[in-house]
């Protein structure tokens, strides 16, 4: 289990650094634009050669975020595959659902923040709200007893 433990946050790590690079791609990106249209309608040199400074200085400080991203996701793969490296005997997970049994949350959990889910969006098979009500569908003179389905 330790096993794929690892290979889940290695692959969480390895979404998240894509993540970064691309957000870095398209900050660089940005830059090198508004640098060429700083410089077509600048006239000065000097305002010319202030905008290819901006450029210089906002390609490097998304370089040194993304850095620092990929920093931060390898310490935090590293402190979930750790904290699950030394788990005691006996505190494995004991359902098939995620979270379930261990004492866990289910989800991403930010700390002070409670999340809310809107009344009535929680479809069962095929869209249908009727998935939720037990005594849709089945036999009308069942009262609650059995699986609901008919005799013929």
């Amino acid at each position: 289990m330790q096993g794929g433990k690892k290979a889940g946050e290695s692959i969480k790590e390895t979404a998240a650094n894509i993540g970064a690079s691309a957000k870095a791609g398209m900050e660089k990106t940005k830059a090198t634009v508004q640098e060429k249209a700083e410089r077509m309608t600048a006239r000065d040199p000097m305002q010319k050669e202030l905008a290819t400074q901006k450029k210089e200085a906002k390609m490097s400080q998304a370089e040194l975020d993304k850095q620092a991203a990929r920093q931060h996701n390898t310490a935090a793969k590293q402190a979930a595959t750790a904290g699950h490296m030394g788990q005691p005997m006996g505190t494995h997970q004991t359902s098939a659902m995620p979270g379930h049994g261990t004492g866990q949350p289910t989800g991403h959990v930010t700390e002070g923040v409670v999340g809310s889910h809107p009344i009535g969006t929680n479809r069962g098979p095929g869209g249908t709200a009727t998935a939720h009500n037990t005594r849709a569908g089945g036999n009308p003179n069942d009262y609650g007893y059995g699986t609901g389905g008919t005799y013929n």
